[in-house]
């Protein structure tokens, strides 16, 4: 018992592929359309498979994701899946639009401005450079300029995007939008032909992690 429990993680990565195909699922290769993260960064909550999005919002190819992506978590994702957002930050052009996330986040709007904010870039072409910009935004749904501001420059807000900056680092992010299966797997949509690619292979990538946990 104790030899085949030893082998039953070689044995399910070799046994995965045919389980995909019998269930309709289409399977994917390691290395070449998914890139195994070593080390793995711990999740948030190790008792439920964690899916990131990484993103940021002067993307049109995030803005084209972002509504499939949606209706992948209201129409496909498993009850034991929870889902992160992270502005991802590959330099300090992408700063403000994460520094408005996190502040959107703690201001409690974030369900409200997040499309908002994609549409506003992408279909009103408007342009943010810095937080007044933002500030001015975010009085749509309430929010005084001063408060924005206020929670803008907050250590709060700074802390959560110098960790953004450092997932985004650990990940290996290059490019958005990008997904993380439970600090293993990443993926994106040139490693896979596109959109519906992505969430295909989060489909796969979640069966495989689902079943070296017992799930």
């Amino acid at each position: 018992m104790t030899r085949f429990r030893a082998l039953w993680p070689v044995l399910l990565l070799l046994l995965l592929p045919g389980m995909a195909l019998a269930a309709g699922m289409r399977t994917f290769d390691e290395g070449i359309e998914y890139i195994p993260l070593k080390p793995p960064v711990p999740t948030s909550d190790p008792r439920r498979i964690e899916v990131v999005e990484l993103f940021w919002y002067g993307c049109p190819h995030c803005y084209r994701f972002e509504p499939k992506f949606r209706k992948w978590i209201k129409e496909r994702k498993p009850d034991n899946v929870n889902i992160v957002l992270i502005p991802a930050i590959t330099g300090p052009g992408w700063v403000p639009a994460a520094k408005a996330f996190y502040t959107a986040e703690l201001l409690g709007v974030l369900d409200r401005s997040h499309q908002a904010l994609f549409d506003a870039i992408h279909v009103e072409r408007k342009r943010f450079r810095n937080g007044t910009d933002f500030a001015r935004f975010f009085t749509r749904f309430g929010i005084s300029e001063e408060k924005f501001l206020e929670t803008y420059s907050s250590f709060a807000v700074d802390l959560k995007v110098r960790r953004a900056a450092d997932l985004t680092r650990r990940y290996g992010v290059d490019g958005v939008p990008s997904v993380v299966v439970n600090g293993k797997y990443r993926t994106s949509g040139p490693l896979v032909n596109g959109d519906e690619g992505m969430l295909d292979a989060l489909d796969y990538l979640i069966a495989l992690e689902a079943g070296k946990l017992g799930k």
